[in-house]
């Protein structure tokens, strides 16, 4: 008997690839620039969400899509700062959100009042890296609790993103967490990478993260 052989994960990636190619497509045509956030879990993505909404409320129009794998917990939480529709998708056990729930989510949004999306995918840092959502890029927030080593711990992650949010800074003075060597291991996988430091608790560096994404926000498709 002829043995056929059935690539079920090379087809099943294909397809996510080809939604994400369209995600990616429509959210550039109208100019809303995507980014997919990415992290462990508890390393502060709900509260650093949490806090960008209610310090730039009135001033950027932001919708979520969020993901977790059993309750809509924080979608809840995010709600609470935003008039925009948050998007919940509970995955059901899956470790990572994939384009076709991204596609799903998108047609509850009114894309055209946007200024920017996040979505805040499940936290993980091993699943969500080889899924492309069809984002503008994907940003990798680590704690300074986590250890400066994450980065070469994790390599897939960091060589796939673009920046990288080092949270929960106002907890340094009780910890031995060197942020030039967390800094340095990031590099090693990919030099290219952007920093931002933040307390999502107290503000601090805040402010330097709202600059990055008043200069990402849309804006009118031919203007630079």
């Amino acid at each position: 008997m002829t043995v056929r052989r059935i690539e079920v994960r090379e087809r099943v990636m294909e397809r996510n690839d080809a939604l994400a190619r369209d995600v990616r497509a429509r959210l550039t045509g109208i100019g809303v620039p995507a980014f997919n956030l990415v992290s462990s879990p508890g390393s502060g993505k709900t509260l650093l969400l949490e806090r960008t909404l209610q310090d730039l409320n009135g001033e950027m129009r932001i919708a979520i899509i969020t993901g977790d794998v059993q309750t809509q917990n924080d979608a809840d939480r995010i709600a609470q700062w935003t008039d925009n529709l948050v998007q919940a998708v509970v995955t059901g056990g899956a470790c990572h959100l994939d384009a076709r729930q991204v596609t799903q989510a998108l047609e509850a949004l009114e894309l055209s009042t946007l200024d920017l999306l996040f979505i805040e995918n499940v936290g993980n840092l091993v699943c969500p890296a080889s899924w492309d959502l069809g984002e503008t890029a994907k940003i990798v927030l680590f704690s300074v609790t986590e250890g400066e080593d994450k980065p070469v711990k994790y390599p897939k992650m960091f060589q796939q993103a673009r920046y990288v949010v080092i949270n929960k800074t106002d907890l340094l003075p009780h910890l031995s967490f060197d942020v030039d060597l967390a800094k340095a291991y990031a590099r090693e996988v990919n030099p290219d990478l952007e920093f931002f430091e933040t307390s999502a608790l107290t503000g601090s560096g805040m402010e330097a993260w709202y600059d990055f994404l008043r200069a990402q926000a849309r804006r009118p498709i031919g203007v630079t």
